[in-house]
């Protein structure tokens, strides 16, 4: 079943949500607050331990009766079944899309090319828990015969970005185990990390799918030398595992076949932390709670599967993002989470969501007239509200934002929590009132300043307020809320794909730089200059110099 291939725009759900759009573009919030005391309740879906807030949007019911109209005359629910089918959806590289089935149950039937999956997946889940379980009783020992201390993630973009996101976020789970992650083909990046391991005691975790990645490959070589300098080639064994589908190159790198954990076709590396590229989670945070982060995946695949559409998460996020970047232009989304935990996870969505719908040939192969993909950039609150939130509330660009925070603290300091979570409410609150001239006025009159520093000072303290937010509030982080949160977004992108009728799956764009930097790298090596544009050329004559 093919993925149904429909122009958004020639859709009458999409005419209408123009002609609806001239309607209420000036619409403010808070006069909808007004006229609808019901407003609250009619814009939220509460589920399971996740709380969703979306009634601060610029958006009527009208305008929530069209998206969902939209969703359906692009043919979503069609869409949703190849999805969890086992279809080919990644057509141009004529592959199933399937990291949801990572996170299925035993008992599940996935089929690809007539074949189930789950008992692959689940032998492949068997082999991380014996490993995990073996190297973190310190069962499984160095070259010395020393329980290892230390792991060593090697790998880039979806091998890198994560399981170091997930490591990061589960902090208050992990064990003894310190984790570093090596992604930067940086010389710096892996040498900073070398200072930190003992090679007695640390075990290297190369993460690619080819092991041919060129970071990758000159990360761990780098890293086999120096280990090299300290124990002898058979020891290599001892400490180097992988995950990859290229066996033979890995076993020449020195990595016994039983070290060797397998990944699919079906899996994109940006979706691929479900997998054996979850080893170095696993290792961190024990297999149990890494098989809690699949499960509460797993969940929010139930519901975004079965749950209608006007109280399914993923897909409302999605349509009121779709709202936003088609029809009032909004080119960005901050997603803020109130929590230092999810320091990364941010810039992880950065890879999911850009690499994912950055594209611009629908999937009838041709180039599209309207806006697909959006730039996604955020950072833990309450940091991020002593640094750019200063352009969210007063400057002239619309900036939708995803507000996520968690009711409970890991820790149990109450004093902090409620500070916490005071401003994590309190901004959304704020941006969506903002605050007129009659109370700044107010507020300056009370102060010991003349009329004319109140007439001066006025129109710089008014916030427009009217500003977009959902709030995703969740009771408690753990592995499953974590899994349940990282599914969402990645539905949310499926979503935004099918409605913008492009692939989502394919990421030929980081392709080509790649290729011409072996060609550059060439002209490095042999002195030679060839086929470059005048800047190019002048920027490799400065690099030589220093050479």
């Amino acid at each position: 079943m093919a993925l149904p291939s429909i122009n958004p725009t020639t859709t009458k759900a999409w005419k209408a949500l123009q002609n609806h759009f001239d309607d209420v573009k000036q619409v403010n919030i808070k006069e909808l607050f007004s006229s609808d005391k019901q407003r609250a309740d009619n814009f939220k879906i509460d589920w399971e331990d996740f709380y969703v807030d979306f009634s601060k949007n610029r958006i009527t019911k009208e305008t929530f009766k069209l998206l969902l109209e939209l969703a359906d005359q692009v043919k979503l629910k069609e869409a949703i079944t190849a999805y969890y089918s086992g279809d080919i959806i990644n057509k141009t590289e004529n592959r199933a899309v399937l990291h949801t089935a990572l996170r299925g149950k035993e008992s599940d039937v996935v089929l690809v090319d007539e074949k189930n999956v789950m008992p692959e997946i689940f032998a492949v889940k068997a082999k991380m828990k014996d490993f995990t379980n073996e190297v973190v009783s310190g069962n499984k020992k160095g070259y010395t015969n020393k329980p290892f201390t230390d792991v060593v993630n090697i790998g880039i973009g979806g091998s890198d970005l994560g399981p170091a996101m997930v490591v990061e976020s589960l902090q208050f789970y992990k064990n003894h185990l310190t984790t570093h992650f090596v992604s930067n083909v940086d010389g710096d990046h892996v040498n900073e990390v070398i200072k930190k391991l003992n090679p007695e005691t640390t075990l290297f975790v190369i993460v690619s799918k080819t092991f041919t990645t060129q970071e990758t490959l000159s990360n761990a070589n780098t890293l086999r030398e120096w280990f090299l300098k300290h124990g002898k080639q058979e020891d290599i064994a001892k400490h180097f595992v992988a995950v990859s589908t290229n066996t033979e190159k890995v076993k020449a790198f020195g990595i016994e076949e039983a070290n060797i954990f397998p990944m699919w076709n079906w899996v994109g590396g940006r979706f691929s932390l479900w997998s054996a590229v979850g080893l170095t989670v696993s290792l961190a945070v024990g297999f149990e709670n890494f098989n809690k982060l699949l499960k509460g995946a797993n969940e929010m695949d139930i519901h975004f599967k079965t749950e209608e559409f006007e109280n399914n998460i993923p897909v409302v996020l999605a349509l009121i993002s779709v709202w936003y970047n088609n029809f009032f232009g909004a080119e960005s989304e901050a997603v803020i989470a109130y929590s230092q935990y999810l320091n990364q996870f941010a810039t992880y969505l950065q890879q999911g969501i850009m690499e994912s719908n950055g594209k611009s040939i629908d999937r009838n192969g041709n180039r599209v007239n309207y806006e697909t993909g959006t730039l996604i950039w955020g950072e833990p609150g309450t940091n991020s509200q002593h640094a750019f939130f200063q352009l969210i509330h007063q400057g002239t660009k619309l900036i939708p934002a995803d507000f996520i925070g968690f009711a409970e603290s890991l820790h149990g300091n109450k004093d902090h929590q409620d500070k916490l979570i005071s401003n994590y409410i309190a901004q959304t609150e704020a941006l969506l009132n903002g605050k007129t001239e009659a109370q700044v006025l107010e507020e300056l009159k009370g102060q010991k300043i003349s009329d004319q520093e109140i007439k001066d000072l006025l129109p710089f303290k008014v916030f427009e307020g009217n500003k977009p937010t959902n709030s995703i509030f969740i009771e408690k982080l753990t592995p499953e809320s974590l899994g349940k949160l990282i599914a969402m977004y990645e539905h949310k992108i499926f979503v935004q794909g099918i409605i913008w009728n492009i692939y989502s799956y394919d990421q030929f764009g980081v392709e080509l730089g790649k290729q011409l930097a072996s060609t550059i790298l060439e002209d490095i090596k042999f002195n030679t200059s060839e086929n470059h544009d005048a800047s190019t050329l002048n920027l490799l004559e400065y690099f030589k110099k220093f050479r």
